[in-house]
C-alpha cells in the first residue's frame, strides 16, 4: 500500500486516470515524474502514515493530561511522514520497476514508463530520506533511535511480495510504528498504551491494504506476486472483518490503559462504524470499490485521532 496509487477506472486506460491529477495538471513538466514517484497525487498514504503519530501523541496527552498535545509535534511528523512515505514508494517502484509494468494499475510509474531513470530516482530517495531525517533529530534520542529502527521494515517489505504471503503484515510493521515514534516524543520510551496501539494498527494496515490488493489479484497471480488478498481468496470479506474486530478491541484497550474513558469509547465508534461500512459493502468484481473502502481509512484515522483529543479534552 504505501506505493498507493489511483485506481484505474474502468472507462479509462491507466494512462488517462494517472494523468487526471493536480501534479500532471499545475507542476512542470520536469518535476512531474519525481511528483509521481512520491505519490504526491495521491496523498492517503501519507494520512495512513500520520495518524497512527497521532495516535501516539494522543495517547501521551490522555495518560498525562496536563502535559497536552504536542501539536508542534503534530506538524513534524506530519511533514516526517509525507518525506517518508514519499522515499518508500520511490524505493518501492526501484525494486519493483520490472513487475510494474506487467500490472495494468502500475506500468504507466515513471521507471516502467521511462520518464525517468531507476538512478535518478534512486537519488531522489536519499534527498527525501534526508530531509525526513532533519526532522526526526528534532526529537529525543530514544525517539531517534526508534525511527531508525524502522528503516529496517521500510527496506525489507517491497521485496516480501516476492517470498511471502503476507506482506500486507510487513507493511503493517512499518506503516504503524508512528504510534511507538508519537508516545516516545513525548514519554522519552515505551508502554503499554503505544504497544497495544501498534499492535492494532498493525491488524488495521493488514485489513486495508487486503482491500487494495483486491485490486490486483488476476495480475499478480499472472506474475506470481504474493498477497493476502490471494492467500484468502472468497474469504476476504470474512478474514478482514477480524482483522478490524481485533485492531479496534486492541485500540479500545490502548486508550483504557492510557487513562480515556466514556468519551473515547463512544466517540470511536464513529471509527468502528467507518471499518463495519467498509466490510459489509466490499465487493471485488465492481470497479473501483476496494479502492473507495480502502480510501475510507483516512476518515478511520481521523476519527480515532479526534476521539482521543476529546477525551483529553475532557
Amino acid at each position: 500500500m504505501s506505493d498507493t496509487n489511483q485506481p484505474a477506472s474502468s472507462s479509462t486506460s491507466p494512462a488517462a486516470a494517472a494523468s487526471d491529477n493536480w501534479v500532471d495538471r499545475y507542476l512542470p513538466r520536469q518535476v512531474r515524474p519525481y511528483a509521481r514517484l512520491a505519490r504526491w497525487h495521491a496523498p492517503i498514504g501519507i494520512w495512513l502514515l500520520f495518524w497512527p503519530c497521532v495516535w501516539g501523541l494522543g495517547l501521551a496527552a490522555v495518560a498525562a493530561p496536563t502535559r497536552g498535545f504536542d501539536w508542534g509535534a503534530a506538524i513534524l511528523m506530519l511533514i516526517g511522514a509525507a518525506l517518508m512515505r514519499g522515499a518508500g514508494c520511490t524505493f518501492n517502484d526501484i525494486v519493483d520497476r520490472d513487475i510494474d509494468g506487467h500490472v495494468a494499475r502500475t506500468r504507466q510509474r515513471p521507471i516502467p514508463a521511462g520518464d525517468v531513470t531507476a538512478r535518478d530516482a534512486l537519488a531522489f530517495m536519499i534527498a527525501q530520506a534526508l530531509l525526513a531525517s532533519v526532522i526526526l533529530f528534532q526529537f529525543n534520542r530514544f525517539t531517534v533511535w526508534a525511527g531508525v529502527a524502522s528503516l529496517v521494515l521500510v527496506a525489507i517489505y517491497p521485496f516480501m511480495k516476492r517470498v511471502t504471503w503476507w506482506p500486507q503484515a510487513f507493511l503493517g510493521l512499518a506503516f504503524s510504528w508512528g504510534a511507538l515514534v508519537g508516545w516516545s516524543s513525548q514519554t522519552g520510551g515505551m508502554a503499554m498504551p503505544a504497544l497495544l496501539a501498534y499492535l492494532g494498527t498493525i491488524l488495521w494496515v493488514i485489513g486495508y491494504d487486503t482491500i487494495y490488493a483486491l485490486q490486483d489479484v488476476e495480475d499478480d497471480a499472472l506474475i506470481g506476486v504474493k498477497s493476502t488478498a490471494r492467500l484468502f481468496g472468497n474469504k476476504a470479506r470474512l478474514i478482514v472483518s477480524g482483522f478490524y474486530i481485533g485492531a479496534y478491541m486492541l485500540w479500545l484497550a490502548a486508550a483504557t490503559v492510557a487513562g480515556a474513558g466514556i468519551v473515547f469509547a463512544l466517540l470511536s465508534l464513529v471509527a468502528a462504524g467507518l471499518l463495519a461500512w467498509q466490510v459489509q459493502t466490499l465487493n471485488a468484481d465492481v470497479p473501483n470499490n476496494p479502492y473507495v473502502r480502502f480510501h475510507a481509512n483516512t476518515y478511520v484515522g481521523m476519527a480515532l485521532s479526534l476521539a482521543l483529543l476529546a477525551d483529553w479534552v475532557w
